[in-house]
Order: C-alpha cells, then structure tokens, then sequence
C-alpha cells in the first residue's frame, strides 16, 4: 500500500485492489481517513495502476479488506501516527464515494473511454478455443466506409475501423464469410465425469468406523456450467508508443476492467515479447462479474490489433455473443455425499466427493498466457490448464466441501475432470457454491430421515462454533422460524455456511411459493464479517450475492453442444428479472474481531436454503440445478428410491 502526502494536507492512497461495484475504495477510505486523524475529504484513494500502485494480487476471494485493508492500516500507522480524539470512521455507513458519478450518468467506465485519436477494433475467435480457420473473405468487409484493415493471424480475424459503427458493420459482414474446423468434439457432463480422474482424498478428520453402520444415506447433487453474464460486455483500450512495428515498439498501455492488473501485465508481456516494465496496465470499471470473465482476453485483442496503428489507441468491445460463448465458464460439478448413521440416527462417517473441472485459469499464474487470443494466432502459445488452487488457500473444486459441523469422522475426495469441454476458470465463490448447495440439502435429508428439525440438528452440530451459532439463530429469528404457520405451496428452508472454513459466516432462510414456476418470495439473511467497515457496504454485497444465487439456483445453466456452440443471447441464457427479485433482508451481526470479506459468503447457503425450502412446499427433493419447473416435476415422477 502507498501513501502520497500533497503540501495541502490531502493523501493519495495507491492501491492494487480494484473497484468491481463492491464498494472497496470507500471502505479503504474510510482505514484511511480513520488511521491518520484526517477529513474524509481530505483522503483519495485512486484506481490501481500498476505505473504507480503495488502489486496486491486479484481483486477476489472476498479478501479485499481483510488483506489489502489491514496492509494500509498498517501503512497509515506507520506514517503518521493517529490524533487523540480522531472520529472514528471505521463501522459507520458512510456514502460510496463511486456512486454520485454513475446516479449522475457521468462518462466513468470503460466503455466510455474516448482520448485523442481513438480506433475501433472488432476481433472474431473460433467457436472453440483450438478451433482452426478455414477460409475468411474480407475483402467486402475491408472495402466499407470507414474500415481501415482487416487482417488475418492465425484462426483470429480482427479490424480497425474509424468509428464504432463501422466496426460492427464490418464485423457482422465478417461472421457470414468464415469456415472454421470444429477441435476435438466437446463431451457432455455425464460423460465427463465418467471420465474423471480417480478420486484424490484432499481433506480428511478422525477415523473411519471399525464397525458396520445401522445404515447409509448417500446422494448425488449437480451444478451446471454458468456464464458470467454481464450485463454490458467486455471492453478494453490499447495503445502501443513508439514508432514502427516489432522491435521497434516501445511500451504498451493497456487500459482494463481486469480484476488482476499485474496478473495482466505478465501475460501481456510474454505474449508481445516485452518486459513487464514496459507494459502499464490502468483499471477502469466496467460491468462487474466477480470472476475471470472476458475482461483480460478482451484486452489482448485491443493490444493485439493496437500493434497495427502505433501511437493510436484501439478500443475493442466484445459483442453479447462474445461474452456468452467465448468468456470462461464456472464448470459444471458433480457432488456425491454419504453418511453413515448409528441406530440413534447420530452421524459416525461423512464421505464428500466432488467432480469437477478447474476452477482457475487465471493470467499470471503458468508459464505460458492465460489469454484466449495468444493461443490463436500463427504462432500461439500453449494454452495452460484450469487449475484449483491448494485447500489451505480455500482450494477451488473442493471449497467448502469440509463439513463445518462437529462430526467424529469425515473424509473430502476430489475428482478431476479433464475431458474436452468449454474453458473452465473462476466464478464466484468457485467451488463453494455447488458444495454447500449439496452439503446443507444433505444435511436436512439427514434430519428428515432421522426425524429431527433442520434447525434443530445444525444446533446440536454447531455447540463448538458460537459465531456460527449466532448467525444461525439471527436468520431463524428474524425470519420466524419456529413460529410459521402452514400454507399450500408455501415452504421455507434453512442453509448456513462458514466460507472457505476461514470466511464470514452465513446463514439464510428462504420463503418460496411453488406454483407453476418456483418463486422465491424472501431471504433472510445474517453475516458475521468480523468487523464492518461499512455496514451499509456489507448488507449491499451480502444482497448482491443472495440475489445472483437465486438467479443461479433458479434459472442459469449453459447449454453447450458438442461443435462447441453455445446459447448467446438473454434467450438463450435467461437470468433472474428484476419483477423476480425476493425481499433480502441481511442482519449483521455486530463483532470486532477481524474484518472478513462479505461477497461470496451467501452464494452457498442462499441455494441451499431455495432447494430445502422447496421440498419443505412440495416434499420434494431436486438435486439438481438450476429448479426450473421440468426438474421440479421429473422429481415428482421419479420413483421412490
């Protein structure tokens, strides 16, 4: 973290963590203003510029205040130690200092960028990512008004155009004269893991039972592959300085909605043939995605056709379909529990075992770029492998797939899928998402079987945790659990997670209405983040991620085909409707432990909460995402088992 002390008193703090819309530069501010005694207006906390900023990872894993806030806690102690009798700052809910500028429709994000001289690029990718091309006319797209060239490296196929327009008629005259060579065909989900590698154990706790159980529960949970889907789509700015091509070039600017810019600035440089020094790489909001979306490959295709026009900045913006089918997906899962029971009904043996893909194929990271366009040109690079992270930095397949309950014995098995499918990276809240979506189902078919309320059971399981217990008895009180009153159709669910095991503690209660389609009416919602830095800052990104898990748990899925052809429009891909949007009421609950961060902890919990509450309406058990109404009703019709 870096502090610039200005002769009239005011401070610039450089940071290396970015604003995605979670409210991160207000709440270092807010450390800031607190730490030196100072007027919030006399502190600044500037967008993260690698030219001037330090390098303090990617902006994810909801450890922005965690890590980078106590850093410039740290760093505002060292440099001037704070007044006697400073107002304190830290846990009011003061006003987002990014919010007036986007209320007031101000030019702020990157698609609004327009300096001196600016071209418009447009670049088509293969339908899959090894795909080759075939043939390409562009002789009737290069002849437009305003089309400046259009060129050919590879299986990529780019233009620059004067304006925007030109760009997009081009483009759209480009998509109807290519043939491309379909790669090695896609496998579908059931099949891929078929496939998998043997289960690895990753995770494990006590001993295995010497003796037999009274009897075993097993289910099998799924989660689909899902997009990103952002509302605007991608868009990056390039410039290259210097004079002549090549060589002859000096330094790359990159201006980014990247979520990693010294991650960016590695990949680019190995993909151009430059010194990390010689590539600056400049944050600019763009449409949040809280995950490795389009943003980083976006802005090797600016680069990529920047390198044309030296000394002119080139803005490419990917299209819709671009960002539905070209940008990485969260990867499908497979969750399969077991639990052995004694004859009390008491767990002796908990078995978890996931499939999955990986869940990081970030830049920065291998020894070759994570970057879509630099594995397509005449000369690419090898494309590296999605990966998951180790467990003991909160893993990625396997994130929270140990139970946090106090159970005698558990083991965690992960199962590596590797067959051809889509390009797999990281998503929000990555593995945890579809582990505590089966977990917390599991464990109220686990107290169904043994006649025990789900409440009831997460009690006596929880004795050794008082802060999980807490957020537990916030949700259920202010949701009323013990005092509901039964209603056809009407049913509600209880989930709770810790995230990562080392996170902030969730728990939800879900209200839903089955009717001809699943609608969640409420969730309610408690958080225990250690200490809010802006109470206000965590209840809105604990809302934002209860309402994105509803929009999964009930509509998100990717439809992929074997050719690699995905759905890419809203048609095809439907997401939750603002007229569909429950009631989020989010306690904090009120500590001054450690700050933790808020984004990902209700992900989890929140589908959990949805599946359980709709067999709480139907006595119906969906193991599968998302609950559309054809699953709903296959679960009706499916046997006993």
């Amino acid at each position: 973290m870096r502090l610039q002390f200005d002769p009239d008193g005011s401070v610039q703090v450089r940071t290396g963590k970015v604003e995605l819309g979670q409210g991160i530069l207000t709440a270092l501010a807010q450390i800031a203003v607190e730490e030196l005694g100072l007027d919030p207006a006399q502190v600044r906390v500037l967008a993260a510029d690698t030219a001037f900023g330090p390098d303090e990872g990617i902006t994810s894993g909801s450890l922005s205040v965690q890590d980078a806030g106590a850093a410039l806690r740290r760093a505002c102690a060292e440099a001037r130690p704070r007044p006697a009798g400073a107002p304190a700052q830290v846990g009011r809910s003061l006003p987002r200092i990014d919010l007036p500028a986007k209320f007031a429709g101000a030019p702020v994000f990157i698609h609004d960028l327009a300096p001196d001289g600016l071209l418009h690029g447009r670049v088509l990718h293969p339908p899959q990512p090894d795909a080759r091309l075939l043939e390409a006319d562009t002789a009737a797209a290069a002849a437009l008004d305003g089309v400046m060239e259009v060129l050919c490296d590879g299986a990529l196929v780019g233009l620059i155009a004067a304006r925007s327009r030109d760009a997009d008629r081009a483009l759209a005259l480009l998509h109807t004269r290519v043939r491309w060579q379909p790669a090695a065909a896609w496998v579908d989900d059931d099949a891929a893991f078929d496939a998998a590698h043997e289960g690895t154990l990753v995770d494990e706790h006590g001993a295995c039972p010497t003796h037999a159980p009274a009897r075993t529960l097993r289910a099998c949970y799924r989660k689909p592959w899902i997009a990103h889907a952002s509302i605007a789509p991608s868009c990056a700015l390039a410039q290259w300085h210097g004079d002549g091509v090549g060589d002859g070039l000096g330094g790359l600017t990159v201006w980014t909605h990247s979520q990693g810019i010294f991650h960016l600035r590695r990949d680019l440089a190995l993909a151009f043939g430059l010194a990390p020094e010689a590539v600056r790489v400049r944050h600019v909001e763009g449409a949040g995605c809280y995950g490795h979306n389009g943003a980083d490959d976006v802005a090797f295709d600016a680069a990529w056709l920047a390198r044309r026009v030296p000394g002119r900045p080139v803005r490419v913006l990917w299209t819709r379909a671009d960002e539905m089918t070209r940008a990485p997906l969260g990867p499908a899962m497979q969750m399969q529990l077991e639990a052995d029971l004694d004859a009390q009904g008491r767990v002796l043996h908990w078995r978890h075992r996931v499939w999955s893909a990986g869940h990081s194929r970030r830049p920065g990271r291998s020894a070759t770029p994570a970057l879509l366009g630099s594995w397509q040109t005449a000369q690419p690079f090898d494309a590296p492998a999605s990966i998951n992270m180790p467990i003991a930095t909160g893993g990625g397949a396997e994130r929270n797939a140990r139970p946090g309950y106090a159970l005698p014995a558990w083991q965690v098995f992960r199962h590596d899928v590797t067959a051809p499918q889509p390009r797999s990276s990281a998503l929000r809240a990555l593995g945890a998402f579809g582990n505590v979506f089966a977990a917390e189902s599991f464990v109220d078919e686990i107290a169904q079987a043994t006649g025990i309320d789900p409440l009831a059971w997460r009690r006596t399981h929880l004795t050794h945790d008082p802060r999980a217990l807490a957020v537990l008895e916030s949700a259920a009180a202010h949701a009323g659990w013990g005092t509901r009153v039964r209603q056809e159709g009407i049913g509600h669910g209880l989930a709770y997670a810790r995230y990562k095991g080392s996170g902030a503690w969730c728990a939800v209660v879900a209200e839903v209405e089955a009717g001809a389609t699943l609608r969640v009416r409420r969730l309610t919602v408690a958080v225990d983040v250690g200490l809010a830095v802006n109470p206000d800052g965590v209840v809105a990104q604990t809302e934002g991620g209860a309402i994105q898990a509803t929009s999964w748990t009930l509509k998100e899925a990717v439809s992929v085909a074997a050719d690699g052809v995905q759905g890419s429009s809203w048609e095809h891909y439907p997401i939750l409707r603002f007229s569909e949007v429950p009631q989020v009421d989010v306690h904090v609950v009120e500590s001054g432990e450690p700050s933790l961060g808020a984004g990902e902890a209700a992900l989890g919990p929140t589908a959990a909460a949805i599946a359980n509450a709709l067999f709480d309406a139907l006595g119906v058990r969906v193991r599968g995402l998302p609950l559309t109404p054809e699953r709903i009703v296959a679960a009706m019709d499916a046997p006993e088992p």
